[in-house]
């Protein structure tokens, strides 16, 4: 990593903060646009006239919906990635480090991202149960509606009657946030917060905390917070950011394939946000193998 880093002499760590930040707000504008110009050759003017169709979960409205989420995930993260590598005047996959991915690690990530879903879904469990203090009740019932409609939504998105959305919820969920998201977090914020802090387990967290904060869904803050984390450390290890990408696909092709599983074999989806039954024994195995599966990689990439 540190020869990724210092490659070239470059901007300020803040400056490229403020920069990614600013790319950020001005991709998100005008990929909106042009998501909302999409939308309009697909439905007309007529589905402006109410904008209550962007947190419908009609299925009339569904490829509206996942036209303004891909091309927001495009421009929030993806083009502010791509335009700070331009500006540093180096290649993205120099700038970031693309170092091409053995199979072997690529391997030892997939186990690592099975092995850690029950510690995962227990921390998912306890987070649910989060309760606030009295006097911010009026804060965790408006934090408990947007999740309650943002999982209807998700719910909504995921109805897959034939192998094309399959296919398009693929690429839409579980490629394009892998690479958009992992380029702006890791790739864009960890590396800037490390040549700031100079400490990579600050930057790690750091940006693990703000990549679980962006997505606003208060009651998975946590286990996104580790899965960011996670993330963090295979790309400072490695020095490529493959791994980091591929782990990310995993885990949300893993919730693709799972909503698509359910619907083949008539499970209704709203069983999907119900926590798996698993014995006490199992948290702790997949504790010991998680972390057995993270300490092989680090040794191998070291």
């Amino acid at each position: 990593m540190n020869s990724i880093q210092n490659s070239r002499q470059e901007n300020s760590p803040f400056l490229q903060l403020l920069m990614l930040g600013f790319y950020a707000l001005i991709g998100l504008f005008l990929f909106s646009i042009i998501g909302f110009a999409l939308v309009y050759l697909q439905y007309g003017g007529s589905i402006f006239s109410d904008l209550n169709w962007l947190s419908s979960t009609s299925s009339y409205y569904l490829a509206a919906q996942r036209i303004l989420l891909t091309t927001q995930q495009i421009g929030l993260f993806l083009v502010p990635a791509l335009f700070l590598a331009k500006v540093e005047g180096q290649k993205t996959t120099v700038f970031y480090g693309f170092k091409k991915p053995t199979t072997h690690l690529l391997f030892i990530v997939m186990l690592l991202m099975i092995c850690s879903m029950p510690i995962l879904e227990w921390v998912t469990q306890l987070n649910q149960k989060m309760v606030l203090p009295e006097s911010f009740k009026s804060i965790e019932k408006w934090m408990k509606a947007a999740e309650e409609q943002g999982m209807k939504t998700t719910v909504a998105l995921l109805k897959m009657d034939h192998i094309g959305i399959f296919l398009i919820n693929i690429g839409m969920i579980a490629i394009l946030p892998a690479i958009a998201e992992e380029l702006m977090f890791r790739g864009g914020l960890q590396r800037a917060f490390g040549r700031m802090f100079k400490n990579h387990h600050v930057a790690i967290w750091l940006s693990a905390f703000i990549f679980s904060a962006i997505h606003m869904q208060f009651y998975g803050f946590f286990p996104r917070l580790l899965l960011g984390a996670t993330f963090g450390y295979l790309y400072i290890w490695s020095g490529s950011l493959w791994y980091a990408i591929f782990g990310h696909f995993i885990n949300n092709g893993y919730a693709v394939c799972a909503a698509w599983y359910m619907q083949k074999n008539n499970i209704p989806l709203s069983e999907a946000d119900k926590t798996m039954n698993i014995a006490w024994y199992g948290y702790i195995i997949s504790v010991i193998l998680t972390v057995l599966l993270f300490r092989y990689f680090k040794k191998q990439t070291e």
